[in-house]
Formats: C-alpha cells, sequence, structure tokens
C-alpha cells in the first residue's frame, strides 16, 4: 500500500466530514473538494493529538485502556476546557440514555417473563 492511502486509511470518512460541515453552513453555501480535505485533515490531526496526549496519561499510570476520562484531560491539558466540558456533559447525557433504554430493556423482559 503507497504511504499517502496508509495516511488516508486514519482519516475520518469525507462524506460525515461534508455533512458536519453542512449542518452550520447556510442552505445556499457549497464547499469545494479543497475546504472539506482541508478539515478531514485537521480533525484527523486533532484526533491523534488529543489521543496521543490521553496514551500518555494512562503510560505514566501504568494502564493500557483509554477511557472517556483521559481524553476530557487531554483536552483541558491542550487549553480547551470550553470544550471538555460540553463533551463532558455529553458523556453523562449518553450514559444516562445507556442506563435508562437498559432498564426498560430488563422491565420489558421481566413483563414478558410474568
Amino acid at each position: 500500500m503507497e504511504e499517502g492511502n496508509k495516511d488516508k486509511d486514519r482519516h475520518l470518512p469525507i462524506a460525515n466530514i461534508g455533512k458536519i460541515m453542512k449542518r452550520v453552513l447556510p442552505d445556499n453555501s457549497k464547499m469545494t473538494k479543497d475546504a472539506k480535505d482541508l478539515v478531514q485533515e485537521c480533525v484527523s490531526e486533532f484526533i491523534c493529538f488529543v489521543t496521543g496526549i490521553a496514551a500518555d496519561r494512562c503510560t505514566k499510570e501504568k494502564r493500557k485502556t483509554i477511557n472517556g476520562d483521559d481524553i476530557l484531560k487531554a483536552l483541558q491539558q491542550l487549553g480547551f476546557a470550553e470544550h471538555a466540558e460540553i463533551v463532558r456533559v455529553y458523556f453523562e447525557r449518553k450514559a444516562a440514555q445507556e442506563a435508562a433504554a437498559a432498564a426498560a430493556a430488563a422491565a420489558g423482559g421481566k413483563a414478558a417473563t410474568r
């Protein structure tokens, strides 16, 4: 495999990038492929950078698994504390929704066995 293809394999799909970008643009706006490619590269580098810092934390603590808290700490360390707070709230809401869904599934299973 060529080096350029390996590099592209670690990027988010360009179609997903385009959809996210379109959400914040006015309806009559258009984006060039170059703009999407640039954002794709930036987002991928950012993810790698944050993940690397989180991995360093895990290594120092002799852990092998990166968790959400590691990502939040990495964002804070990079000066993205405001964004880390938004992500933390998202994680908490997602966990609450998953717990509610699991409870509902368990309650539904109990009702079916009665």
